[in-house]
């Protein structure tokens, strides 16, 4: 995304011709981003040579998984409706990996049928349903256990997940005692130790005591994983000049750990593969003056994206034509739900915008479309993916009839 002359371009095709041609509220993705990003996380983590597989939850487009596949990734599904997909989109089933803390019999028996690398299970229920339908159908079945090895990730509370507070995995106690009682399992083959301690992380800092954790649980289980199943949680940089995890430093303790755990590293990256690739393009309907701040109400909203009404998150919001007259009263970024907490951001000292002026809200690759709804009976937008000059329609927008 860059500005030619004062206008914003997505690849080489502007913000103001995509709104005309397609409409808005529009997600957009850039194809050469989504690539690069794919590229740079395999150049950072080439001398362990992980199996990366991508995490289908952060964004679940047909074409943008297949654009997944063509770059040699895997997945990481949590749904039955995610490992449909993602096998639709051709992604190898020896290269998937079935994570969640809540999968019902249904969705293990049809990811047992698929013959897909490993579950990933969360409690000793889970590995009992496994038995008994592996017993039934005279099959020893691959699963890895989630550890949970009370990480604080130092994240947004509402996306933690390494915490003993937290639903995920097993603490210590447990994880050691179900090992213990099912590594001679004639039905259950645990070839994983699975770890995940949340989402946007930013610092290695935390990674590093994830490791420890893992590498002291191993010694004390005198076990052999075959797979080390490290989760994802990479940050991006949702502000300008924000911290950015520094990979060097994540791979050099990786290095570490391997020296004294022989496993293949898997990860689950979504966020760092295609969050900064996502922009979701948007009218300004009105400008609503007040004493203290002017409303700017956008035609997106929270249904399109979530993330901020949710997390509290904040994304950028640019211009799609740059001038040089500031406003130094606050502008706040909302939409036309309903609700008071549907708003994207506050700003001060934004340039000079109108009616019809059209915005394009950044990062939002990841959680984006995957968590937007029909509240307040609006249709879902349309997605598009571009290359260079092509832009092509991935997901048509949504009819009222059809959801009426």
């Amino acid at each position: 995304m860059k500005y030619k002359k004062r206008h914003l371009y997505i690849e080489n095709v502007s913000a103001e011709r995509l709104a005309r041609q397609f409409d808005t509220p529009l997600y957009v993705y850039s194809y050469n981003k989504i690539k690069d990003n794919i590229n740079s996380f395999k150049k950072n983590f080439k001398t362990i040579n992980p199996l990366i597989c991508f995490s289908v939850k952060s964004n679940s487009n047909l074409k943008i998984l297949s654009l997944i596949n063509k770059f040699g990734l895997g997945a990481d599904v949590v749904s039955k409706g995610e490992l449909t997909r993602v096998l639709k989109a051709k992604i190898k089933p020896e290269k998937i990996v079935f994570s969640g803390v809540g999968k019902t019999v249904d969705e293990l028996k049809f990811a047992i049928s698929k013959k897909i690398l490993l579950i990933n299970t969360e409690s000793e229920n889970e590995i009992m349903e496994i038995e008994k339908i592996a017993k039934k159908i005279k099959k020893k079945i691959n699963i890895g256990i989630r550890f949970n090895p009370d990480t604080d990730a130092k994240t947004l509370k509402k996306i933690s997940t390494g915490r003993k507070e937290n639903k995920f995995g097993l603490i210590k106690n447990k994880f050691l005692e179900i090992l213990k009682k099912y590594k001679e399992s004639k039905f259950v083959n645990i070839i994983c130790l699975s770890v995940h301690i949340g989402s946007q992380i930013t610092s290695h800092i935390p990674y590093k005591n994830m490791l420890n954790a893992v590498n002291k649980i191993i010694q004390q289980s005198k076990y052999k994983f075959k797979y080390i199943d490290l989760g994802g949680g990479m940050g991006i940089q949702y502000k300008n000049n924000s911290k950015k995890l520094n990979y060097l430093k994540y791979n050099k303790l990786i290095k570490s750990f391997l020296k004294k755990n022989n496993s293949k590293i898997i990860f689950e990256p979504g966020r760092s593969i295609i969050g900064n690739a996502g922009y979701l393009i948007s009218k300004i309907i009105y400008i609503k003056k007040t004493n203290s701040k002017n409303f700017v109400i956008l035609d997106s909203a929270m249904n399109d994206l979530i993330r901020p009404a949710l997390y509290g998150a904040k994304h950028r919001i640019v211009p799609s034509k740059l001038n040089r007259q500031k406003v130094s009263k606050k502008h706040e970024f909302v939409g036309p739900i309903c609700e008071t907490t549907d708003k994207f951001l506050n700003i001060r000292n934004y340039q000079k915008i109108n009616q019809k002026d059209i915005v394009v809200i950044c990062d939002v690759g990841a959680y984006g479309m995957v968590l937007s709804s029909n509240y307040n009976l609006r249709p879902k937008p349309a997605e598009i993916l571009i290359n260079k000059n092509l832009a092509k329609i991935i997901t048509k927008r949504q009819k009222l009839n059809n959801i009426i």
